[in-house]
């Protein structure tokens, strides 16, 4: 019992319940909407194509926008700006419906599902009030972080899961209704939770945050991170597809959701030393080496259950790697523009994501699924090189916390 104190004392903290309650709610559709998309287009245009590069489009708006609506958070405050941002990219949703359900042209849905990269970033928020909430205590705030990662992968772990279900046992735009309805709702509680909101600013820090010291290289870093995640996915679905077992590729992807899950809790009750910078790079080495064990389980033995226990094993190197990323973003970023720090971070996973996804569908169709577990392996020793040089902490940038 005594591995839960560290989170029995972050949720005694008044407000915090109620803020993580919301967010939980609001972040699950974020697994939900892609999924649903590609089940109701393709299933009302059959076209696998088409549903693939309308979601890939909402992805590229997605790495545009998003900083832009993380910047007005951080000025004008959570409530102020995250609310209005949610209701416009709900409207988005309820568009593409409408426009899938009713045969409306197809660069309808290109724009329908353009609108929906106003959503905030509603992970960075929740991390964002725990900053503000932890200041000062380091040891605190890496548990708080832990509990956020875990938080991301259960909901993406959960949502596309709940999203084919909906879609599957009732109609094909179940996902995206209920999508809406859990995003508004938990925005609504989460904005609503005023007390925990950090302040804001009396004015931004002059300095962005792609521009403080050490942020640009951690960028780099999540670039390769993302391109593991997104090579790892397309290289699974293919080994799935070709043993003829398609179905049992989400929950195989899912352990591996589960590994890091369960690794992000128990790290978060790990007592650290020494600064995070120094951590990242082992980190990366065990993510790079644990990935090895999917390759080597297609490869040698071609067997779709132990290549699940191996991607489960592998995912436990996860948790760590984005918790230590995510702390260095929250020390390097200026004071006051925490949102928009870490949604770049983001925004880098969701560019190597499609790039890893690029990568590993060019060498499954090249050559074939179990070479494709090499692009994952590649991505991370990548990651692991690119990490180095962040291993020397640039100087604290004015007006930030030290926080280790």
């Amino acid at each position: 019992m005594s591995r839960l104190a560290p989170y029995r004392h972050l949720f005694s903290l008044p407000g915090t319940r109620a803020f993580t309650a919301g967010n939980l709610l609001a972040r699950l559709p974020m697994g939900m909407f892609t999924v649903s998309a590609v089940v109701m287009i393709a299933g009302a245009r059959d076209s696998y194509a088409l549903a693939g590069a309308v979601t890939a489009a909402g992805l590229a708006a997605t790495a545009v926008v998003a900083p832009w609506t993380a910047r007005l958070v951080d000025r004008y405050g959570q409530a102020r700006v995250a609310l209005p941002a949610t209701v416009f990219a709900a409207l988005g949703s309820l568009a593409l419906l409408l426009c899938v359900r009713y045969g409306a042209p197809d660069w309808t849905l290109f724009a329908s599902y353009a609108a929906t990269a106003t959503t905030p970033n509603t992970g960075g928020m929740s991390r964002a009030r725990w900053a503000h909430l932890l200041a000062g205590d380091a040891k605190a705030l890496h548990t708080a972080n832990s509990f956020e990662q875990a938080a991301d992968e259960l909901c993406f772990m959960l949502g596309p899961v709940l999203a084919a279900f909906l879609c599957g046992t009732f109609f094909p735009e179940a996902g995206t209704l209920t999508g809406v309805v859990l995003l508004l709702a938990g925005m609504v509680l989460f904005t609503s939770r005023r007390a925990t909101e950090p302040p804001v600013a009396a004015q931004l820090p002059a300095r962005a945050p792609l521009r403080a010291p050490g942020i640009a290289p951690l960028l780099v870093v999540c670039l390769a991170m993302g391109a593991v995640f997104g090579a790892t996915e397309v290289v699974t679905l293919a080994f799935a597809d070709t043993q003829g077992r398609s179905a049992a590729a989400g929950v195989v992807l899912g352990l591996q959701a589960a590994g890091s899950c369960a690794a992000g809790l128990l790290y978060g009750t790990v007592r650290l030393d020494g600064p995070a910078s120094s951590r990242l790079p082992w980190c990366l080495a065990a993510m790079a080496a644990l990935l090895t064990l999917p390759l080597l389980a297609a490869s040698a033995t071609g067997s779709l259950p132990l290549l699940a226990v191996a991607l489960l094993v592998a995912g436990m190197a996860t948790a760590p790697a984005m918790v230590t990323t995510m702390t260095l973003v929250q020390q390097r970023t200026p004071a006051g523009r925490l949102n928009e720090g870490m949604t770049l971070a983001v925004t880098g996973l969701l560019g190597g994501i499609a790039c890893g996804s690029a990568i590993g569908g060019w060498t499954v169709e090249h050559m074939t699924p179990t070479a494709g577990y090499t692009t994952p392996v590649a991505a991370a020793v990548t990651a692991l090189l690119l990490s180095l040089p962040t291993a020397a902490s640039p100087r604290p940038v004015p007006g930030t916390p030290t926080r280790t």
